[in-house]
């Protein structure tokens, strides 16, 4: 399968354009998970397919949203979410790396936080929408829901630990038109 990928450029602006128009709305064609564990990686999800349009149905591992009942748990929980984003091997979908928190000179808008506030387990990802320079806590603002928000300044939260996920791209099946923005703006 590997040798049937092409990369595809992660569009940060589609990215991040979706992330301020729904901070504080929900789009219908996603099911709202506010009220059985939150919906914070559910809403970087649909931010991140916005700037890929890829998505890898492989059930159970993968990356994908059907409808609220049929997803992959990395569309919805955040330590499934990084696993799936800094894999190592190819497979369809988007990816990037961890960037630690020393090194914020790398990040970009369109890349995502995570946090770990009391529990042993990561549990928000907000996606950054803005980066001041030189970047500091204060000046990357993000966007996410539980809790919606959009420019809201990454040291405004209290937590325990902090990770970034710097998105490099997609793979893509050789042929297949990516779905998204990524596509629609591909197709006009």
């Amino acid at each position: 399968m590997p040798d049937s990928l092409v990369m595809v450029p992660y569009n940060r602006r589609a990215a991040v354009a979706y992330a301020h128009r729904w901070a504080y709305g929900r789009n219908p064609a996603y099911y709202d998970y506010e009220e059985i564990g939150g919906d914070c990686t559910n809403f970087a999800s649909q931010c991140l397919y916005a700037g890929t349009g890829v998505m890898n149905y492989t059930p159970t591992f993968g990356w994908y949203y059907i409808d609220g009942g049929d997803k992959a748990p990395a569309w919805t929980g955040v330590p499934y979410f990084y696993n799936f984003m800094t894999r190592e091997e190819r497979s369809p979908g988007p990816f990037g790396v961890e960037i630690p928190p020393e090194r914020l000179d790398l990040l970009r808008p369109g890349d995502f936080a995570q946090l770990r506030f009391s529990t042993e387990v990561f549990g928000h990802t907000p996606i950054i929408v803005e980066i001041g320079q030189p970047a500091t806590l204060s000046n990357i603002l993000v966007a996410a829901h539980t809790q919606d928000a959009d420019y809201r300044p990454l040291d405004s939260y209290y937590y325990l630990e902090l990770r970034f996920i710097h998105i490099l791209g997609a793979y893509s099946n050789r042929g297949e038109r990516p779905g998204g923005l990524l596509g629609l703006f591909s197709r006009l």
